[in-house]
């Protein structure tokens, strides 16, 4: 399986880091271009690869979307069309961020149900974004049990795809269900957002 990531950033690099480890390529972008990525790249090694965000996520089986909410438009707006990709939202729709956080307005919608409506045909499962990068990044498997990864989406074979690859990485990954009702248990405001738990096995 190769990875596209858009994004680079803490999360991001979290989420390469792991998949690499496992022996999964990665092609990481963001939105200043595949030179400002060398220096992470050759950090990351062979299997690591920079690209733009359209090239990532045209050669990618699993697109991973890490980026600060207000980027989102302009890091879609050059993808090709989605159709049956599975992609993983790890964003949190804050407008602004701390010390002056404010939360978007997005009416009805969760922010997966409004990145699935910029993304038609991609299979969307929301996952990483409850938890903060310094948790990610580490291995997950602790002495007292491995790190809960909470994860929600509408297509069951998407979702099971996430589950066994973050499951090979170490997490416990914990089906919260449909995007609308388990979206929303790990969104900003919800009950589970920066819950961090470990799963007793």
């Amino acid at each position: 399986m190769k990875i596209g990531m858009l994004g680079a950033g803490a999360v991001a690099q979290a989420i390469a880091r792991h998949a690499i480890r496992h022996g999964y390529e990665v092609v990481l972008s963001n939105s200043r271009g595949p030179a400002s990525l060398a220096p992470l790249v050759k950090d990351l090694g062979a299997l690591a690869a920079a690209a733009t965000p359209a090239e990532a996520a045209a050669t990618a089986d699993l697109v991973v979307l890490a980026v600060r909410w207000p980027q989102i438009p302009d890091a879609v707006a050059g993808l090709p069309r989605l159709d049956k990709t599975l992609l993983i939202d790890a964003t949190n729709h804050f407008a602004s961020l701390p010390p002056n956080p404010k939360i978007a307005d997005l009416g009805d919608l969760t922010g997966s149900e409004y990145v699935a409506s910029l993304l038609p045909g991609a299979r969307v499962v929301k996952a990483f974004n409850a938890l903060f990068a310094r948790f990610i990044a580490p291995d997950p498997r602790h002495e007292a049990g491995r790190q809960v990864l909470f994860l929600a989406g509408d297509d069951a074979d998407a979702k099971n795809t996430v589950r066994d690859l973050t499951s090979e990485f170490g997490f416990a990954p914990v089906d919260l269900g449909m995007l609308r009702e388990g979206g929303r248990l790990i969104q900003l405001g919800g009950p589970l957002s920066a819950l961090h738990a470990l799963k007793q096995d």
